[in-house]
């Protein structure tokens, strides 16, 4: 427990103190006799200010408490004695005027013969012990003014709570080097640490025994007297269960101080609001419960009664003798005489002295400035210069020991005990030095805990106090009128809120008024309110329906795709005619590359519609979907609800990326969630999670994107109107890449830059003016023109282009032929920096001719060799025999595949018998559709071969190995069955097939050819192989019909109706 030594204010209680029990001359420090500031000995009506002590039950004789005033008697023997001189003076005129006062008053009883003698000596009494007449006896220096012991009676305590006796001491014989110096003395042991000569204390004893012992010295005519002695062990964790208990003069050590009782107030029972620091004296009988939960308070208080002492120590005493262990100890001692340092006997010790005065007044300071308890604890102890003299060593130690609270209790005995002034001071020092220590640890904790406040919580403890000073100006009103009023003018912004959302809001907005600003429910109602004014009700954007205008825009961004240019169109004519716009769900199908995203921002554009994408690919949780439950931590609608929130409109574009790539898993079904957004007939009253209320998504225009349909759950796919693309052949690659993909590469790259049309007009055009034209008349191409320091001849030829899309780009779309093309343009723009600066590159990147233009001859300087080396596997003509072309379609478009068969003569076994035969091995990586399909083909090409040439064995005699090559590649489907037929037929008739002949198509068991997918993807796949002539299924031919022109010139297409027909073609 750490000793406190702070002064307090007189407070209320405290002036009650001084008025009721009257041992003290005045609640405040007089000033009628100033010192000068240089002296620092205390003057002797300034004892007058001792009332600063709170008077009370100080509770628990195990501490000190925490309001101690410090004082010191006059720096000579003579108490009356002022160090200005003025001592004696100052105390005639206080006797005379204290003479007068006391004559007129006899004056005025000696008139009134009303009162008897013995009214006369109860009010001479009444006023000797009335403290309301501070001036009505002599002041003196002992603070011991009474004659003899008086006991009042109060009826309240600190506020009245609590009965108590306060008895005083009947004589005050001296005060600290004019005390009397009794060799006799009663003992209290301490075990909180030594107690200091000057330092006024207050203790509670609860044994009965002392307490008796203590009354009995009082109403004696010793003044009260005892001495206090500090234990050496002072562990009460030990079993040191009472303090006062000694076996003899080894459990104490041998310097102690002499005090005296200045008042002793009894109780039942401890204070409770007492300080933790209150001296302790005897502790066994005040540890209880101090809750008092188990035990009756009013027993307790009869039981256990304590007395609270205040208590003077005048000097220190040296232990003798036990003559008595008690309870009470009483002791032999000895006291000291007054130390005084005499200066000028040795002037070196006078250096180290005053060197040791100054560094302890420099540490008191420098402690004072980083501790503010230590400084408000100096500043309340010495509040002026009269309460120690700097100048004297002996007292200066003191008191510096007496500010140490962190000190250990033998290091403060030792200071106790020390007579040299030398090394009590080098002692004391120590001790402020460790407090020192301790403060400046204390500081380096504070700031290291004020580092740790994060830069929210200074900015939340900010804003609250802007928000306080904002208020209390009137340029705030509160936070939730500032936030209803906040959401009221969102919704006056809006034409028209269904009455069912209106009827929810203002419920909402009711709840939030009358919650708690940190409640919980106050946020979720908060943020369910964001929400639901944020939705654009009934706010819709401008569409556009003028054709011509949405034709050129789908133009310019986008060559081909004209069924989805088409269906916009349409969906724009409708809307004019009936004059208002319902929602459409579009699904785009098609190879990867091929402009599906791209082209609606195009739609968007053209409708004059907002935009929003989000991709549902991998996605497994339904709540991305319809949003999470309001009472989910963190929980937020759906994308369907954000994206209106985003564009602001009920009528955006939606753009649902990846559709065939759905996730599913133990969060949910998203495809399933999707069936209410994507059907027009439901989705007028879509309700997501969070929301919980209707919203129209009906004049929402979805748009979805796919690879294969097939991955695309039925009931989904049926909501949707499928417009397929299919990839882009060789003419239609060169023309995208000379129109857009080009152009747009080399302006990314610096090489060119894309002119407006007002730096085409001239200076005296530009002063004109011209009416604005609403309408586009047509499609105005954009004009580019190289940039600065580009060299004039740089061009990317149309050689190099159909080479890039022959021998590097074959897929489908044009993603990978846009890659190309950044390699190319961003390798020019190297060495066009490269030779400017004079800077060395590598062989690879440095420009191999003579030219800045790229053509098919120099192609493979900028993106090396060709990926493909021919336009088919077998460039002879004819094929060999059993290898046919057909074709396949795949997510990437179409594909020429060829199918190869082998036979296998069977030997003879050890009986000369043949083995084997009739046996079907196929490889290739085939999936189960069309591993079927080899096992139906080579029934029917049996079947067939037996019809053809009745003698023909060779089924019977030879195994056949069927292989699809590219066997790394992952092949399925029932559309190479008329395929593998003929391969088979070929082999068994030793009969090649024309290089130039593919076909595709399913065959039954039977022979029939069955109609198959993907025949746009198919033809353009054999015109990319250089095909001639192409079989397909009868039941194709509405797909050939829908054929562009330019994919039908050149080829030969013949349809068949059975495997006859195909026989006939392959084989004729």
């Amino acid at each position: 427990m750490l000793r406190r030594t702070i002064l307090s204010r007189p407070t209320a209680r405290s002036f009650s103190s001084c008025s009721n029990h009257g041992r003290i001359r005045s609640c405040r420090a007089p000033s009628q006799h100033p010192l000068p500031k240089a002296s620092l000995s205390l003057h002797v009506p300034t004892l007058r200010s001792l009332s600063c002590l709170n008077r009370g039950n100080f509770y628990s004789g195990a501490h000190y408490t925490q309001n101690r005033c410090f004082f010191f008697g006059s720096s000579s023997n003579d108490d009356n004695n002022d160090d200005n001189g003025k001592g004696d003076k100052d105390k005639k005129k206080e006797d005379k005027e204290v003479k007068e006062e006391k004559n007129k008053e006899d004056e005025k009883d000696a008139s009134d013969p009303a009162k008897s003698d013995e009214e006369k000596n109860q009010e001479d009494e009444k006023d000797a012990s009335d403290p309301a007449n501070p001036d009505d006896s002599e002041p003196s220096p002992t603070l011991n003014n009474s004659s003899k012991y008086k006991r009042s009676h109060s009826s309240t305590v600190s506020g009245g709570s609590a009965s108590s006796n306060v008895l005083l001491p009947a004589s005050r014989l001296g005060f600290g080097d004019q005390a009397p110096r009794y060799p006799h003395l009663m003992a209290l042991p301490v075990t909180r640490g030594p107690v200091f000569p000057g330092v006024l204390t207050p203790i509670t004893i609860t044994d009965q025994k002392t307490i008796k012992a203590v009354e009995k010295i009082m109403s004696g005519g010793s003044g009260g007297y005892f001495g206090l002695f500090l234990r050496k062990d002072t562990d009460v964790s030990k079993g040191l269960e009472k303090p006062e208990i000694i076996t003899g003069a080894s459990d104490l050590y041998s310097v102690g101080t002499f005090a005296q009782i200045q008042r002793m107030t009894k109780t039942p029972y401890g204070d409770e609001d007492e300080d933790d620091d209150a001296h302790p004296i005897i502790s066994n009988e005040n540890e209880h419960d101090m809750d008092g939960s188990n035990t009756d308070h009013d027993n307790l208080h009869k039981e256990k009664p304590s007395a609270s002492l205040l208590i003077m120590p005048h000097r220190r005493i040296n232990l003798l003798s036990v003559d008595d262990v008690g309870p009470p100890v009483d002791v032999t001692v000895s006291h000291w005489e007054k130390l005084q340092y005499v200066k000028g006997e040795d002037s070196s010790r006078d250096d180290t002295i005053r060197a040791l005065c100054q560094e302890v007044l420099s540490t008191i300071r420098e402690v004072a400035q980083m501790n503010a308890l230590f400084k408000e604890q100096v500043v309340n102890l010495v509040p002026s210069s009269h309460f120690f003299d700097m100048n004297d060593p002996y007292r200066l130690a003191d008191f510096a020991a007496s500010l140490s609270s962190g000190g250990d209790i033998e290091d403060l005995q030792a200071v106790l005990e020390e007579k040299d002034p030398e090394f009590r001071l080098h002692k004391a020092l120590v001790l402020l030095s460790k407090e020192r220590e301790v403060s400046k640890l204390q500081k380096e904790i504070s700031a290291k805990v004020e580092e740790k406040m994060t830069e929210a919580q200074r900015k939340y403890f900010l804003t609250e106090q802007l928000k306080s000073i904002k208020k209390e100006l009137g340029m705030e009103k509160d936070d939730k009128d500032t936030l209803i009023e906040k959401y009221r003018k969102k919704l006056s912004e809006y034409p028209s809120i269904p009455e069912d959302i209106n009827e929810i809001i203002e419920s909402e907005l009711d709840k939030l008024s009358t919650l708690e600003r940190n409640s919980s429910e106050f946020n979720v109602t908060r943020s369910y309110l964001d929400w639901l004014t944020n939705i654009p009700w009934g706010v819709t954007t401008e569409e556009n329906f003028n054709i011509s205008d949405a034709r050129l825009v789908l133009d310019s961004d986008h060559y081909g795709m004209d069924e989805v240019k088409e269906t916009i169109l349409q969906f724009i004519a409708v809307g004019k005619l009936k004059g208002s716009v319902q929602g459409k769900i579009l699904c785009l199908a098609g190879p990867p590359g091929t402009g599906k995203t791209s082209i609606a921002e195009s739609v968007a554009e053209a409708l004059g519609r907002k935009f929003f994408r989000f991709s549902v690919g991998g996605m497994s949780d339904v709540s991305e979907i319809k949003g999470h439950r309001r009472t989910y931590v963190g929980a937020m609608p759906g994308k369907i609800i954000q994206c209106l929130k985003s564009t602001e409109s009920t009528n955006p574009l939606v753009l649902i990326d990846e559709i065939d790539k759905l996730g599913n898993d133990f969060r949910g079904d998203p495809a399933s969630s999707l069936l209410e957004v994507l059907d027009p007939g439901q989705n007028s009253t879509f309700r997501d999670h969070f929301i919980d209320a209707p919203v129209d998504i009906s004049k929402v225009l979805f748009m979805c994107t796919a690879n294969d349909i097939g991955r695309i759950p039925g009931p989904l796919l049926d909501r949707m109107e499928v417009i397929r693309l299919s990839g882009y052949d060789v003419p239609e690659k060169i023309k995208i890449a000379e129109k857009y993909l080009v152009p747009k590469s080399m302006v990314n790259s610096g090489l060119m830059v894309k002119e407006s049309p007002e730096e085409e007009k001239s200076d005296d055009n530009d002063a004109e003016k011209e009416e604005p034209d609403t309408k586009k008349s047509e499609f105005t191409e954009p004009v580019y023109r190289l940039a600065d320091k580009v060299p004039e001849s740089l061009s990317i030829k149309g050689s190099a282009l159909e080479s890039l899309v022959r021998w590097y780009c074959r897929e489908a779309g044009v993603r990978n032929l846009a890659k190309k093309i950044d390699k190319i343009t961003g390798l020019l723009s190297l060495q066009i920096v490269a030779e400017e600066e004079g800077a060395k590159l590598t062989e690879k990147s440095s420009r191999q001719s003579d030219t800045w233009e790229v053509s098919a001859e120099n192609l493979h300087h900028y993106v090396g060799q060709p990926i493909f080396t021919s336009d088919r596997l077998y460039e002879k003509d004819p094929l060999p025999h059993g290898v046919v072309m057909g074709l396949a379609w795949t997510s990437m478009g179409g594909t020429a595949l060829y199918i190869e068969t082998q036979g296998i003569k069977r030997g003879l076994d050890h009986e000369g018998k043949l083995r084997g035969g009739g046996t079907l091995k196929v490889t290739g990586q085939l999936g189960d559709v069309m591993k079927e399909s080899t096992q139906i083909a080579y029934t029917v090409a049996r079947a067939r071969l037996a019809d053809i040439a009745p003698d023909n064995t060779f089924f019977d005699v030879t195994d056949i190995h069927m292989h699809v090559p590219e066997g790394a590649t992952p092949k399925d489907g029932p559309s190479a069955g008329v395929t593998m037929v003929t391969a088979m037929l070929s082999l068994a008739l030793d009969r090649p097939i024309k290089s130039d002949l593919a076909m595709t198509g399913e065959v039954s068991l039977t022979g029939k050819v069955l109609a198959v997918g993907g025949i746009k993807e198919k033809v353009m796949a054999a015109r990319r192989s250089g095909i001639k002539t192409i079989i397909l299924p009868e039941d194709c031919r509405r797909d050939f019909n829908e054929l562009p022109d330019y994919l039908k010139d050149g080829i030969d297409f013949n349809y068949a109706t059975d495997y006859s027909s195909v026989f006939d073609v392959a084989f004729g």
